[in-house]
């Protein structure tokens, strides 16, 4: 098992209905759903992409000169990239004392091989991923999974996180949805437009 270190970051919905995610290592991403469910990035450095789910845990990051690279959803919010280089915590999902909990928890005794991500995926691999992710999505999801993060760059909304029930905005209580409940508490008529698998 390996300690990777984390890079922590935090979401805010902007009134276009656009994401601003702000790193702790000072870059900041800005973030729209495509209508292919594609998130597209940009960043203040000058780089631009896409980010895909595929399958259940996995996240497709495309870069705009060609670089492509894997990560995978472990849960609570924390997205394993690089082969165990790193590890993005979506601070934006647990507001308040659970936040600081899991914080304080970081990740134990670190991350095992299990958790890291094909370095490569062949077209047709990814294209089995595309389709189990479909057909979960048509059967109504399977309530695993937590947020994605990106490859040096998911989602927002917000909910006050204080009383455990959603606030009517179409986000669960803690913020953001799940990977696995299509990231709208399960509910698949809340569409709105952000969920908390908005991958990284």
């Amino acid at each position: 098992m390996t300690q990777p270190p984390e890079i922590t970051y935090s979401d805010e919905l902007l009134a276009d209905g656009t994401v601003h995610r702000r790193y702790s290592d000072g870059r900041s991403e800005w973030r729209a759903r495509g209508g292919d469910g594609r998130i597209h990035w940009r960043d203040d450095r000058g780089d631009s992409g896409t980010d895909e789910r595929l399958g259940r845990d996995l996240v497709k990051r495309v870069h705009a000169d060609g670089r492509v690279g894997y990560g995978r959803d472990i849960g609570y919010g924390r997205t394993v990239w690089g082969r165990g280089r790193y590890v993005l915590v979506n601070r934006s999902s647990f507001p308040g004392r659970v936040g600081v909990v899991l914080g304080a928890l970081g990740l134990g005794a670190g991350i095992a091989a299990a958790h890291c991500a094909p370095e490569l995926l062949s077209d047709d691999e990814e294209e089995e991923l595309r389709r189990q992710e479909a057909e979960r999505a048509r059967s109504g999801g399977d309530g695993g999974g937590g947020d994605g993060g990106g490859d040096g760059g998911s989602d927002g909304g917000f909910d006050d996180g204080t009383d455990g029930h959603r606030d009517g905005d179409g986000f669960d209580s803690d913020g953001f949805g799940s990977a696995g409940d299509g990231g709208d508490g399960g509910d698949p008529s809340a569409d709105d437009g952000w969920d908390g698998d908005d991958f990284g």
